[in-house]
């Protein structure tokens, strides 16, 4: 077992209410609720699942008023989670894990409605009461962010249909919607640009779309002031594959490296297609920020050279050490009038799970990041160092602490006065750390500004590595 493997273990506690032992000093002016998802149970009975994105969905609680913390987690209460949680069964399909139905239920269930199997990638606010946790079907499940009660399913007030979607929609700089994408599987597939306005019962509404013979595999997507951008890596799949082919729902897709990696723009506002730009081939889950100016686009991303990273991803081949791919910070000059399209690095140090100061540069011109990286390039270790990059001139700071495993950083912005200079990084950064060495975890707070720790907050077990969160305000 690696060294990190603690993380990638099952957890069964679950608390309701749990004040943890704070050393340093959280600043007082933070206060809010700290929401994170990621995979907690990683096998049903004797069989276990195969990939670390088939873990069953675990929320994490953290809530932090006056310098004192609260922790809470309760698993998700989905069809997924009581077949292995209760009947220790594993009967719908994961990411990477098929539980061997019949070819009949095959054939049937792909373009079928997805049900909300097992939500355990990011957590998104619908307006100002619903809080949902997402995954790539398209069915959000509502939960309280007090209880962390599953609430249940958010069914769409539409006939947008779609069979995969982000898990990472974007809030619109200029109108505040929601913005994503679907992608519709049939003969002839399309992505389905669409919007979803605040408050309400939640509905879509068709922006634009784009037809394709060989959908792609896009685990996020680009947003500027004028314009959506669709980042088409060629990790692609035939849709009758998803049919006939037996094998779980990632395994069908095939890298096709000649077709290039091309950048769909779309018009914010109709969902017109502006260009098709074909740039070098790469792979990424995450965007990091895009914008535009003089009529070019720049997009930031987390790229590795191809998309081996998935195979990295297995279980086994996590737990038993094997190598790692590193994604590393590229900004992607997209010129429709030119139509070119350029790339170069933005620095040396790895990045992924990247974060900035959302509300504010989303869309829009920035300066700072935030994510986690593997110090020296080690490709047999997990992610060991937290990353805040200078997009400007690539200068980084680092954070790391000997044998510990830091989760997604997420950036909390000071509230205006107090002394305050309203920098872009004038906060604080919080990230959950798994140290194995005394089998628990930490909450992490760090001076966004300087990088160094103002505090933590002991949580009394390994918190399993998770993927996304968001902090709710309390004021």
């Amino acid at each position: 077992m690696a060294r990190f493997g603690l993380g990638l273990q099952s957890l069964d506690d679950e608390n309701q209410s749990v004040e943890l032992p704070v050393s340093g000093r959280i600043p007082e002016w933070l206060s809010g609720t700290l929401l994170r998802n990621g995979p907690a149970k990683f096998e049903a009975g004797t069989k276990g699942f195969r990939h670390w994105f088939d873990g069953q969905a675990m929320i994490h609680r953290f809530a932090v008023d006056g310098g004192r913390v609260q922790y809470a987690n309760r698993y998700l209460d989905t069809p997924s989670s009581r077949a292995v949680l209760r009947d220790g069964r594993i009967r719908y399909q994961e990411f990477a894990t098929d539980p061997c139905r019949s070819v009949f239920a095959r054939f049937f269930t792909p373009f079928q409605r997805a049900r909300p199997v097992n939500p355990n990638v990011n957590i998104a606010r619908f307006g100002d009461d619903q809080v949902v946790a997402l995954t790539e079907t398209p069915l959000p499940v509502e939960f309280s962010p007090d209880t962390l009660a599953t609430v249940g399913v958010v069914d769409y007030d539409d006939r947008l249909g779609g069979h995969l979607t982000t898990a990472h929609p974007h809030q619109d700089p200029v109108t505040g919607d929601l913005v994503n994408y679907v992608t519709h599987f049939s003969r002839r597939s399309e992505y389905r640009l669409y919007r979803q306005r605040p408050g309400g019962t939640p509905r879509r509404e068709l922006l634009g779309r784009h037809g394709v013979d060989e959908p792609g595999y896009m685990h996020s997507f680009a947003i500027t002031s004028r314009h959506v951008v669709l980042v088409e890596f060629p990790l692609v799949v035939n849709p009758f594959r998803l049919l006939l082919s037996g094998r779980p729902f990632i395994e069908n897709y095939r890298w096709k490296p000649e077709r290039g990696t091309r950048f769909i723009v779309m018009d914010r506002d109709d969902g017109q297609v502006r260009a098709v730009l074909r740039g070098p081939a790469c792979f990424a889950f995450h965007h990091i920020n895009a914008w535009e100016e003089n009529g070019r686009l720049f997009i930031d991303l987390c790229a590795y050279e191809d998309a081996s990273i998935i195979e990295a991803l297995y279980l086994d081949s996590l737990r038993g050490g094997g190598a790692l791919p590193q994604a590393m910070p590229t900004r992607f000059c997209v010129d429709p009038e030119a139509a070119t399209v350029t790339a170069q690095p933005l620095s040396e140090e790895s990045l992924e799970l990247p974060r900035i100061a959302y509300r504010r540069h989303n869309g829009r011109r920035y300066r700072y990041a935030y994510g986690v990286g593997s110090r020296d390039r080690r490709t047999d270790d997990f992610f060991n160092q937290l990353v805040k990059l200078d997009v400007g001139d690539g200068g980084t700071l680092l954070w790391q602490e000997e044998g510990c495993y830091p989760g997604e950083p997420v950036f909390v912005a000071a509230p205006a006065g107090a002394g305050r200079d309203g920098a872009e990084d004038d906060g604080v950064v919080l990230a959950v750390v798994l140290r194995p060495a005394t089998e628990s975890s930490y909450l992490l707070v760090l001076d966004a500004r300087t990088f160094r720790e103002l505090g933590r907050a002991e949580v009394p077990h390994a918190v399993p590595f998770g993927f996304h969160g968001t902090f709710v305000r309390g004021d």
